[in-house]
C-alpha cells in the first residue's frame, strides 16, 4: 500500500481547520480510469468502477484486498447505495441504470425517455422520497473506449429523475455534459457540474418537490474541469478536479483544495463514522481519514 503526502490547501479562513491525516492511502493502482466510488457500511467494503476495462472492483476494509465486483459491467460509472443498501449503478454501456438487489439480481430503474435510449448515464443520488436523480452525458456513446460508440437517440444531454413508481422525466435540460451532482444537507438545492462548459463549473438548483429551478453558476473551475461532487456534513461542497478535490462554501467560495497526484473522478464518504475520504484518480483509488464526515442518510 503506497502513501502519499496529503496536502489541504487553505484559500480562505474557513478552510484552516479542514484537514486530516498527515498521508494518504493508495489503496488500489493499475487500472484505465477509476469512477463511481460507493461504500457499504454493513459489508465495510467500497465498489468503484474501473470504467474502459468494464469492470467493478471491491476493497474490503477489513483484509485490504481488491477483487473483482462485476466483469462485464456494462461499463458502470456512477454509484450510489441507496437507503436499504442496495447498489443503484449507472451503466455506460447498457445506457441505463440499474440496481443490484440484496440477492444479487439486478433490476432496470430506466433504460429510455419516451422510447429513446438514453446516451450513457453518469452519475447518480437519490433523494429521500425515493426517488432517483441521474445525469446523461454522451461519454459512453463517443466511442468504444468506455462504452458503445453510437449515436445519440435523445439529441442531447439532460439530467433525469426517476421516480418511485417508475416513471422518468427531465428535471434540468440545458447542459453541455451534466456530470456529477449531489444535495444539499436539506434537499433544498442541487448542485450538478457541468463538465465541458467553459470554463467547467457546477450549477445550483432550488429544489421543489420533483421540479428544479434557478440554475445559477455556483462555482467555476481553474484546474481543467469538475466531475464527481459531494456535499460534507457541514453542508460544504466538494468536488472532483484536474488536481485534486476542491471544497466550496455554500455561498460558492473556494475555500480550499486538497491535492492529489492524479486527475479526480469522484469522491465518497465512508467508514464507521464517515469520516474516510476515498477519492478515485486517474489509475488509482485513494483514502484519507479527516476531521470532518459525510452526512447521514
Amino acid at each position: 500500500m503506497d502513501m502519499v503526502k496529503a496536502h489541504f490547501e487553505v484559500l480562505d479562513e474557513r478552510f484552516a481547520r479542514v484537514n486530516g491525516d498527515e498521508w494518504m492511502q493508495r489503496i488500489h493502482t493499475g487500472c484505465r480510469w477509476t469512477e463511481g466510488p460507493a461504500y457499504f457500511p454493513a459489508g465495510r467494503y467500497l465498489v468503484f468502477s474501473d470504467i474502459p476495462n468494464d469492470r467493478v472492483l471491491r476493497w474490503d476494509e477489513t483484509t485490504g484486498s481488491v477483487g473483482v465486483f462485476r466483469e462485464p459491467a456494462g461499463f458502470h460509472n456512477g454509484h450510489t447505495v441507496d437507503r436499504q443498501g442496495r447498489l443503484v449503478s449507472c451503466e455506460q454501456g447498457g445506457r441505463r441504470v440499474t440496481r443490484t438487489e440484496h440477492d444479487g439480481t439486478t433490476t432496470v430503474l430506466a433504460e429510455t425517455y419516451q422510447g429513446k435510449r438514453f446516451n450513457s448515464p453518469n452519475d447518480v443520488v437519490e433523494s429521500s422520497d425515493g426517488a432517483i436523480w441521474f445525469t446523461d452525458p454522451s461519454y459512453g456513446i463517443d466511442s468504444d473506449y468506455e462504452g458503445h460508440q453510437a449515436e445519440s437517440e435523445i439529441g442531447a444531454c439532460h439530467v433525469y429523475r426517476v421516480d418511485p413508481d417508475g416513471s422518468v422525466r427531465i428535471v434540468a435540460d440545458d447542459f453541455s455534459r451534466p456530470n456529477g451532482l449531489a444535495f444539499s444537507l436539506d434537499e433544498s438545492l442541487l448542485y450538478i457540474a457541468d463538465t465541458r462548459q467553459k470554463p467547467s463549473h457546477i450549477r445550483v438548483f432550488s429544489v421543489d418537490g420533483s421540479v428544479l429551478s434557478g440554475g445559477e453558476v455556483f462555482a467555476t473551475c481553474d484546474a481543467g474541469g469538475f466531475d464527481g461532487v459531494r456535499v460534507d456534513a457541514a453542508g460544504r461542497v466538494w468536488a472532483a478536479a484536474h488536481d485534486g478535490l476542491h471544497c466550496f462554501a455554500p455561498d460558492g467560495t473556494r475555500i480550499g483544495k486538497l491535492r492529489v497526484p492524479e486527475v479526480c473522478s469522484n469522491l465518497t464518504f465512508g467508514g464507521p463514522r464517515r469520516n474516510d475520504l476515498f477519492i478515485t484518480a486517474s489509475s488509482s483509488v485513494y483514502t484519507l481519514r479527516v476531521n470532518f464526515s459525510g452526512p447521514r442518510a
